[in-house]
């Protein structure tokens, strides 16, 4: 695999995140109220249905409090938001955090730490987001690089959050170009410290999760060079809680899973509102959440299904890659989807249709958000350029506009993609790769910039 310097700087030393405010969660405080502490990413948006809509919303505690009608008791949450899953898994193997969310390569590497002895073991509950293909995952560039491709990434420096999603699908990516071990430089940072390092031009490329990479694009530092649903393979981010706080408060956890099941419906039900609410404790901008939880973005059904527990298994390859992670992770024990069962079934809910449902709940389509709850969505990327070129004559303001890549199924900023024109049809790409795999099924699709395509489009 490429070199990588201070390898597992934010898997190992992650302890020092943690605060030593925290408290241990095992008992009662003496206040007679019962804590209880959940890490969560309030940035990727993966995560948001156990994380930032979940905290927004207050479905956590609006459970809580009808558990406590029912046994008297009184809690008390305390989220701790964190840039990666590496501290989260810290806390947790710490007895500091008792329930939290991460993608599915932190997935294993908490698998691999905590479950070295009884006492840490954790256990993964339900998923919050995923994809099929692997689209959430992105390697960007600067605006001005000359970099194209994943293949002209050879002998230069990468940053990226070492057991992060983010890492895995740019090592998976670099080995499927057949760029060799040690051809390129992979530098361990915090997702911001690789935005910041990017910019400056210390790195030469950031692979990352969502959202940073349609972050960056957004705001015109960098453009995508690789979009992970090249790979073809699943990525997922899930939740996960300690083993001993399972066993402890299974009334709580299951409350917790009932509450992502409500802010999952909330934000299937109206996306554009969830987007603003996300955005608004995110400190992201509304354009970037909708660019993932809209139509067709990311997958937020909770259900742990088959394929992604394959998934799984076919990460498992990347403990050792990236260090001594002695530990087996079994899966067929540390992932346990009874609890998430329970709690469908509580609130009514059908498991085996969650399990048995094909593709995301939400269509992908092409989509102009004008701002508010005003969008209009239309079947193709041709009917989005003629929604610009109109809000354009009329003076229309448009707050963000986005296409869905006929190859690889991804949704992305119209403005940002790669146009084809073939007769009077325009397609969109995410990456230039992507337009070039199209091109060479369709010779006659040629290129055009985004305002070339949006002057041109019919009415």
């Amino acid at each position: 695999m490429p070199r990588v310097r201070h390898l597992l700087a934010p898997v190992i030393a992650a302890a020092v995140v943690v605060g030593a405010s925290s408290c241990s969660l095992s008992s009662d405080a003496a206040d007679g109220t019962t804590p209880i502490v959940v890490g969560y990413q309030s940035k990727t948006i993966n995560t948001v249905t156990a994380g930032t809509l979940l905290r927004a919303r207050g479905d956590f505690e609006r459970r809580l409090a009808e558990l406590g009608k029912a046994n008297g008791k009184t809690y008390d949450v305390r989220w701790e938001d964190y840039d990666t899953g590496a501290p989260i898994t810290t806390g947790m193997i710490a007895g500091k955090i008792d329930i939290g969310s991460m993608g599915d390569y932190p997935l294993l590497v908490n698998g691999s730490r905590a479950n070295a002895s009884d006492s840490t073991a954790t256990s993964i509950l339900s998923i919050t987001g995923s994809s099929p293909t692997g689209s959430l995952n992105m390697i960007v560039t600067r605006p001005d690089s000359p970099i194209r491709s994943v293949s002209d990434l050879r002998g230069k420096r990468v940053s990226a959050s070492v057991g992060s999603a983010g890492h895995g699908t740019a090592i998976a990516a670099l080995d499927r170009a057949g760029i060799p071990a040690g051809d390129v430089d992979v530098t361990n940072q915090q997702p911001q410290i690789g935005a910041t390092a990017l910019e400056s031009g210390k790195v030469d490329a950031l692979a990352q999760f969502v959202a940073w990479p349609g972050l960056l694009v957004f705001q015109h530092k960098a453009k995508l060079v690789y979009d992970g649903a090249e790979l073809g393979r699943p990525t997922l981010h899930g939740t996960i809680a300690r083993n001993s706080f399972i066993k402890q408060q299974p009334e709580v956890v299951e409350a917790f899973l009932k509450a992502q099941l409500d802010a999952t419906a909330a934000l299937v039900h109206d996306p554009l509102k969830a987007a603003e609410q996300v955005a608004e404790h995110s400190g992201l901008p509304a354009e970037v959440v909708y660019l993932y939880n809209g139509p067709g973005g990311t997958d937020f059904n909770p259900a742990i299904k088959p394929s992604l527990t394959a998934a799984l298994a076919d990460d498992l390859p990347y403990l050792t890659s990236i260090g001594s992670f002695p530990n087996p992770v079994d899966l067929s024990s540390f992932v346990d989807d009874g609890p998430l069962r329970r709690a469908v079934a509580a609130t009514g809910g059908d498991y085996r249709a969650l399990v048995d449902r094909a593709g995301n709940e939400s269509v992908a389509v092409g989509e102009v958000w004008y701002g508010g709850s005003r969008a209009t969505k239309t079947s193709d990327d041709t009917g989005v350029l003629r929604l610009i070129r109109s809000a354009r004559n009329n003076g229309t303001a448009v707050k963000a506009a986005y296409v869905t890549d006929p190859v690889l199924g991804t949704r992305w900023f119209a403005d940002h993609a790669v146009w084809l024109r073939e007769g009077d049809r325009f397609q969109a790409f995410t990456t230039s790769d992507s337009a070039e795999k199209y091109r060479s099924t369709h010779p006659d699709a040629a290129p055009v910039t985004y305002d070339e395509a949006v002057s041109q489009v019919t009415p």
